[in-house]
């Protein structure tokens, strides 16, 4: 006879910040945010969760700056008529 197993199975880890769309990401970033400033996780845990919002924050950056480097300008001819695209300035 086999014995019963007392231990949960493990849980599904979530999926990588790599795997997220932007909204995903940073919808789920808030919410760390959130746990972490109410301060009522447990430590273990913050640290966990501190670091899975390190890793969204920084796939947002990136999402964003290859969001920022598709955008282009419009630029116009002498003649007031679109006469091509320059990188948008973002500085």
């Amino acid at each position: 006879m086999t014995a019963a197993r007392s231990e949960a199975a493990p849980a599904a880890s979530p999926p990588g910040p790599g795997d997220l769309p932007f909204e995903k990401a940073l919808e789920e970033l808030e919410g760390i945010v959130q746990r972490l400033e109410q301060g009522n996780v447990p430590l273990d845990e913050s640290v966990a969760i501190y670091e899975r919002g390190e890793a969204l924050k920084r796939h947002c950056e990136s999402l964003l700056q290859r969001a920022e480097a598709r955008i282009q300008r419009i630029t116009l001819g002498a003649d007031g008529q679109a006469a091509g695209t320059a990188p948008l300035d973002v500085a």
